[in-house]
């Protein structure tokens, strides 16, 4: 074997060592799901302004009237995007509740400590229209990670999709739980497999 044939051989196998070994999907890419971990993420940090403001000014946490409209409205949306309505609203209740769960938390620690002394982002004009704005890509996420709610490994993907978005983020650890809640109906069998 000449010199050159021999560089070419080993930098083959420095290669072949280099990458990680991925293990194969249905559809091979849990990019789409993600996403929907960002998305999901997002929502919820725009708990803590909705909480802020419902702090100031003496509002109750929960606001049924408004997430009936909201559950009615995402499944339309839904429907119109080729996504199960039924999943849709399972999916945004999770939303809801998880988001109810950080502002309670939120309103808890301003009970026994100190509440915030800075003014609160109007809820009207600031925040829920990044709310509604979120909602829209939600709904279009979904349409895209359909595809991985029937496989058997769907829990696991999401969980691995949870990770991936830890390592790219700055991943808040306190909301762990309200992560998990809001990611609850995104495979057909429920849960997400090993995010603690």
């Amino acid at each position: 074997m000449t010199l050159r044939l021999r560089a070419l051989a080993s930098c083959a196998a420095a290669l072949l060592f280099a990458f990680p070994a991925v293990s194969a999907h249905a559809d091979g890419d849990d990019t789409p799901l993600t996403n929907l971990v960002a998305l999901v993420s997002q929502r919820l940090a725009l708990a803590e302004p909705v909480a802020h403001w419902k702090w100031i000014n003496h509002k109750a946490i929960t606001d049924t009237p408004r997430e009936n409209a909201l559950l009615a409205d995402v499944q339309k949306r839904a429907a119109a995007a080729g996504v199960d309505p039924a999943f849709a609203r399972d999916f945004f209740r999770d939303q809801i509740d998880a988001s109810t769960e950080v502002q309670n938390a939120l309103f808890a620690t301003w009970r026994s400590s100190q509440p915030p002394a800075d003014p609160a982002p109007d809820l009207a004009t600031v925040t829920r229209p990044q709310l509604d704005r979120l909602t829209g890509q939600l709904i279009g996420a979904l349409a895209r990670a359909q595809s991985t709610r029937m496989a058997d490994d769907c829990p696991a993907r999401v969980a691995r999709a949870v990770a991936n978005w830890k390592e790219l983020t700055r991943y808040d650890s306190t909301r762990a739980d309200a992560m998990t809640h809001a990611l609850g109906h995104v495979c057909e069998t429920g849960g997400v497999g090993g995010t603690a």
